[in-house]
């Protein structure tokens, strides 16, 4: 797992953070609005940090990650997608860590990531338009399965 940036906002007056973060998370696919939406009203509205986390699957090359194209930037939709959470969120007052998490099996590192970070709210939310039908139904099958936290998904 790779962290990529973290944006502190300006100091404001909030009461001492008690609970767990908010976690927004994709599988390397542009973020839907209303996850997005969903995510930093609800980090503001608690005072907790929003994790912003993007799985991507690696390929199983083993020359193309000895050469450096394992960790080619993202398209610049996607690039924008990632940024927009992290633009919302500083306005709003509110701390923000990116990470990018590379797995040969993206959905079982997407649970082991909600694990790591155990977060009080997880918000699922891929623009489906943009991701296959099927790979959605897997991952929303194995969150429902194994995620014990609260769980907003993108619909």
């Amino acid at each position: 797992m790779a962290v990529l940036q973290r944006h502190r906002p300006p100091r404001v007056n909030l009461p001492a953070s008690r609970g767990r973060p908010v976690l927004l998370a994709t599988l390397d696919v542009p973020f839907d609005d209303d996850a997005v939406a969903f995510a930093v009203d609800t980090a503001a509205e608690l005072g907790e940090q929003l994790i912003i986390a993007n799985v991507v699957e690696r390929p199983p090359l083993p020359l193309s990650t000895m050469l450096g194209y394992a960790d080619l930037p993202c398209a610049p939709e996607l690039a924008e997608s990632l940024a927009e959470p992290v633009r919302r969120a500083v306005a709003r007052g509110v701390g923000v860590t990116r990470i990018r998490v590379k797995s040969l099996h993206p959905i079982p590192a997407l649970l082991e990531t909600v694990a790591e970070q155990d977060p009080g709210v997880f918000v699922f939310g891929p623009d489906r338009r943009r991701m296959m039908r099927l790979r959605y139904w897997r991952a929303a099958r194995a969150i429902r399965a194994k995620v014990t936290t609260l769980v907003w998904m993108a619909g």
